[in-house]
């Protein structure tokens, strides 16, 4: 089993940033890749950032590409979401997810363990 915590949430201005982070527990041995995914009000679940435990490679959604970076801290299992220049249309609930199934790739959206979410929301 895998434990996946997040924080770093809250409510900011249209142009400000946010550092989320994902800290994972249990068998981390396990754990191939791990992303962020958001969720807004009446809409499903999106993909947006991957980055392979592996190699360290990362992936974006094009709407976040140029103002969202994912890292890591391989020491302490922790993954981060750095969101500059955040707009309105970042709004939703954001989690954090793991994957430990092979060749995970082929399939961002379905994540193998989940975070209980953090609400980021940005005014206008």
């Amino acid at each position: 089993q895998v434990q996946l915590v997040e924080s770093g949430g809250g409510l900011v201005q249209t142009g400000a940033s946010l550092r989320l982070a994902c800290a994972a527990s249990g068998h981390t041995f396990s754990i191939r890749g791990m992303g962020w995914f958001r969720q807004a009000p009446g809409k499903e679940r999106e993909f947006v950032a991957v980055l392979d435990w592996g190699t360290g490679s990362t992936l974006y959604v094009d709407s976040v590409k140029g103002r969202f970076t994912i890292s890591r801290d391989n020491a302490k299992n922790t993954v981060y979401l750095q969101m500059n220049s955040l707009k309105p249309e970042d709004t939703a609930v954001y989690y954090c997810g793991a994957y430990s199934r092979p060749a995970y790739y082929r399939d961002y959206a379905h994540a193998d363990y989940w975070g209980q979410g953090t609400q980021v929301t940005v005014s206008s």
